[in-house]
């Protein structure tokens, strides 16, 4: 998972960073126009360096799929000062050595917990079984938080269950469905609407109690998913409720 010295270096060479103003207190700097992995190893070691040696003025640093924000005090610092020490440290930037801790995930496929499960196997001419194992196959990394709190959108679904989002979203899902759309998987935090596909619930909560650290994972950690069944997922949440 991730680039090696060498082929980040390539990456390094060929990806042109981007520079945009976003507003008067921050700085958009993108890598791609579409998810691309060499670029998210591009943000990740970037985010890190800027997190170990901060330009003046710098408050606070938020990495998405293929760019990072830079926030920073106007009155302090400005988007020619920031967007300079960026392009130098960009000269000497290096793979991050962090290869992510790696989460298990237990998910129930199970009815009443995977309404779409049926209609991914159809468009992918699966068995559901086939999806499921499919699923639980695949090569997940946290990529980046968003939309909503606790939001972490893992990258590595299969290519033979990527399937698009639904025309039309679904209202109430609960917190802790199991959802893909694409290349995409998240686990959802709260009772929302959604076009992703709903193939299962897990038993983990992305979104945890503790204010030092309000999301259970972070970016470029490692996710698997294991099947379970209706009777273990009873226990395991039933475990969870009295901690």
């Amino acid at each position: 998972m991730g680039l090696k010295s060498k082929d980040f270096a390539v990456a390094r060479r060929m990806v042109k960073a981007e520079f945009k103003a976003i507003a008067d207190h921050a700085l958009l700097v993108q890598f791609s126009s579409e998810l691309n992995e060499d670029a998210h190893d591009l943000v990740v070691a970037l985010d890190r360096v800027l997190a170990d040696a901060p330009p003046p003025g710098l408050i606070e640093l938020v990495p998405a799929l293929v760019n990072l924000l830079v926030d920073f005090d106007p009155l302090l610092t400005d988007h020619k000062a920031i967007e300079a020490d960026i392009r130098n440290k960009l000269k000497q930037l290096e793979p991050t050595p962090h290869t992510g801790t790696l989460h298990r995930v237990p998910v129930c496929y199970e009815a009443p917990f995977c309404p779409d499960l049926s209609a991914v196997a159809r468009q992918a001419g699966m068995s559901e079984d086939a999806v499921i194992n499919a699923h639980i196959g695949g090569d997940y990394r946290v990529m980046m938080y968003g939309f909503a709190p606790g939001f972490a959108y893992l990258t590595g679904v299969p290519q033979p269950i990527q399937v698009p989002r639904k025309p039309t979203p679904v209202r109430d899902v609960p917190g802790c469905s199991v959802i893909i759309a694409g290349p995409q998987c998240l686990i959802t935090t709260l009772v929302m609407p959604t076009g992703w596909s709903i193939i299962g619930r897990a038993t983990v909560q992305t979104l945890t109690d503790d204010p030092d650290r309000p999301f259970l994972f972070d970016i470029a950690d490692q996710v698997q998913f294991e099947r379970i069944d209706l009777s273990h997922f009873d226990k395991l949440t039933k475990e969870a409720a009295h901690g």
